[in-house]
């Protein structure tokens, strides 16, 4: 089939169209720069040239298209209003897109991130978060997979904290960034909460089966490794760094600071039953030694 694909040259989106070409489908990819449009010609992706802002150019690539994933976000987070237009942004792109494959039987994959739940590992089945600094989001992925009653085969992957490749990605990309700031590997609180955890190439392959093969209105998990405590993942990137490792307050990590602090472990056994999806590349800690100072 013809995909259109968003956030195309992303972590996860480079490895998903190359997963895309390498399984006999095409790609139509959304770029917003000239870099971004070579690079996903050199992948072997014809280019749409736009952003995410541009509602009538993603509703043009879903018509010319037999499925949709859509991955881009915006790229400026570092505060809680770049963050809260980012999610903004991104649920009238969902709107849009879902919107223009109404009727059409035609699958739709959105990207969301794994829930959190008190006292246990989250689970497929477990609702998103409706609140908080990312919760519309939630809210927003929740109501494209309710297109599922209007003809829309909608289904959601939920990423883990960390999505790694090389060392690199995700909150776990974050602490290393922090770290080379501050001189110092720090975690929030005890260190013993857990985040779950998914190399990119891996998260990639889940995405393709989505789009080929789940149901409408249903939520994956790209989740490889369940839990690794985040004191660990600051240890390894502290010998990485050759720093020295220790707890810091939260506020460090600006507005992620409270989520850096949540013990969030995340269960991927009803995906692995039902699509299939077995991760094979190297976990977060293994992948973490690929860190350089």
């Amino acid at each position: 089939m013809q995909v259109f694909v968003t956030g195309g040259t992303g972590t996860i989106g480079s490895p998903v169209v190359a997963e895309l070409l390498g399984h006999n489908h095409t790609v139509l990819a959304l770029a917003r720069s000239e870099e971004s449009a070579r690079a996903l010609e050199t992948a072997g992706a014809e280019v749409l040239r736009g952003t995410l802002a541009d509602l009538d150019i993603l509703r043009a690539g879903a018509a010319r298209s037999d499925g949709v994933i859509s991955l881009a976000f915006g790229r400026d987070y570092g505060t809680p209003e770049a963050l809260a237009a980012g999610v903004a942004e991104e649920s009238a792109a969902l709107t849009a897109l879902g919107e223009e494959l109404i009727g059409s039987d035609r699958p739709i994959v959105a990207v969301s991130g794994t829930p959190w739940i008190p006292g246990r590992m989250s689970t497929e089945a477990d609702p998103l978060p409706t609140d908080g600094p990312v919760g519309g989001r939630g809210r927003s992925v929740n109501a494209l997979l309710a297109l599922a009653s209007q003809g829309v085969r909608s289904t959601a992957v939920r990423m883990p904290r960390t999505v790694h490749n090389e060392g690199k990605g995700g909150f776990a990309g974050l602490l290393t960034d922090t770290a080379r700031r501050s001189g110092v590997s720090g975690y929030p609180g005890d260190g013993t909460q857990r985040w779950p955890a998914v190399h990119a190439l891996d998260a990639a392959a889940l995405f393709r089966l989505a789009l080929e093969s789940a149901e409408p209105g249903t939520a994956w998990h790209a989740v490889a490794d369940e839990g690794d405590a985040v004191r660990d993942i600051a240890t390894v990137i502290g010998r990485q760094l050759d720093l020295p490792v220790e707890s810091v307050p939260q506020e460090t990590f600006g507005p992620f600071g409270v989520i850096f602090a949540m013990d969030q472990p995340a269960s991927s056994a009803h995906t692995r039953a039902v699509l299939g999806w077995r991760p094979t590349h190297a976990g977060l800690l293994d992948d973490l030694r690929n860190v350089r100072p």
